[in-house]
């Protein structure tokens, strides 16, 4: 099984810029502060996620909760390995999404197995609206699914079905 070194070195570029984007909030931004970048659109917070996806479950102080959620992710995880090595060289656009969650979904986690929460620190709104306040890794878990899907529908590409029989 040959890997092309640029989907690993994807995934350490990310992991590393995640981690350290993370590391400069916590060290500059008190938790719940935030800097004003381009005023009535967008800040940069710090804020620690102890939930899921846009903050839900994030209320729950319960260690259950956060095992369950870490479980879940490692899960989630190790299902897109699964997925990304079963896929062929020749699927660029699915490895490369793949890729993105992959990096996206490790940086996370890492961050729920040694802090035991998410720093989120991109907030972005218009007036009192503000979409949940997310992190490198969450987008590029989000445009590596945008991808996915992408792939799917419109390139009817189906080797990362499970009913694929590649």
């Amino acid at each position: 099984m040959k890997i092309k070194w640029g989907y690993p070195l994807l995934v350490f570029v990310v992991i590393i810029a995640d981690q350290w984007s993370k590391w400069m909030v916590a060290r500059t931004i008190p938790v719940n502060g935030s800097i004003s970048v381009i005023p009535d659109f967008f800040d940069i917070v710090h804020v620690r996620n102890r939930g899921a996806i846009f903050g839900f479950f994030s209320g729950a102080e319960n260690s259950v909760v956060t095992i369950i959620l870490t479980s879940t992710s490692l899960a989630a995880f190790l299902l897109v390995v699964y997925y990304f090595f079963k896929t062929p060289a020749s699927e660029r656009l699915l490895k490369f999404s793949l890729t993105l969650i992959m990096a996206g979904a490790m940086g996370n986690l890492f961050d729920r197995i040694f802090r035991g929460y998410v720093i989120d620190f991109l907030d972005v709104f218009i007036k009192r609206w503000h979409w949940p306040s997310f992190n490198i890794a969450d987008s590029c878990i989000t445009v590596g699914a945008l991808l996915l899907i992408y792939s799917f529908i419109f390139k009817g590409s189906s080797t990362c079905s499970p009913y694929s029989s590649k």
